[in-house]
């Protein structure tokens, strides 16, 4: 069932609903996906690859986000030194991509360009059906770089392309990217923890 499904008398009541969704959504994440998804960004750092990132609209916010916390953050502490980065902070690559080739090539061009077969992409979209999504899956997969797919809805043909599907099970955007930032700030300070001296875990904000 679709939420919501009906109008509410009151935010309050509004608000309830919209955190037992989220619990049900954060619930439907798959543990074993999210270990594998862990275990891929932990072999791509340790072997000093570059982490790409990509999505549109609200997940493209989600994936400037994941630079900051996956670099600044992941470095604090840790002998990690991240190289990570956002396709759709890149403005003039991705308008000129868009205007000479084609929308639906603005990341896929971008990681034919800079992309290696050490690297890890992490895609970023509700519906999980994006034509530049899918395309940067393609690329990413035609070099040899491990892809992980967070998505929503029913997942759309990322979830099932790429080599992890971290899929949210909700219909409603603002749940399924909730969620989504909340398994890239997990993915991220995980990953930050293991890597710490076990003294300094406690003693630090995360």
């Amino acid at each position: 069932m679709t939420f919501p499904d009906r109008p509410f008398a009151s935010i309050a009541d509004y608000f309830d609903a919209y955190s037992d969704r989220l619990a049900r959504a954060a619930a439907s994440v798959s543990r074993p996906a999210l270990a594998k998804a862990q275990a891929l960004l932990g072999e791509t750092l340790a072997r000093d690859g570059q982490v790409w990132a990509c999505g549109n609209g609200g997940s493209a916010a989600i994936a400037n986000h994941l630079v900051c916390d996956h670099a600044k953050g992941v470095a604090a502490d840790t002998n990690l030194r991240p190289r990570v980065h956002s396709l759709s902070a890149t403005v003039e690559m991705i308008t000129a991509i868009a205007n000479d080739i084609s929308y639906a090539e603005v990341f896929a061009e971008q990681l034919r360009l800079m992309g290696r077969p050490a690297d890890l992409l992490i895609t970023i979209s509700s519906s999980g059906d994006s034509d530049n999504i899918v395309r940067a899956i393609e690329q990413a997969r035609s070099i040899g770089m491990a892809t992980i797919a967070l998505s929503g809805f029913s997942g759309g043909r990322s979830a099932a392309m790429a080599d992890v599907s971290l899929h949210v099970d909700a219909d409603n955007y603002g749940i399924v990217e909730d969620l989504h930032q909340s398994l890239m700030h997990v993915l991220a300070q995980y990953v930050r923890q293991y890597h710490m001296p076990a003294a300094l875990v406690g003693a630090r904000k995360f």
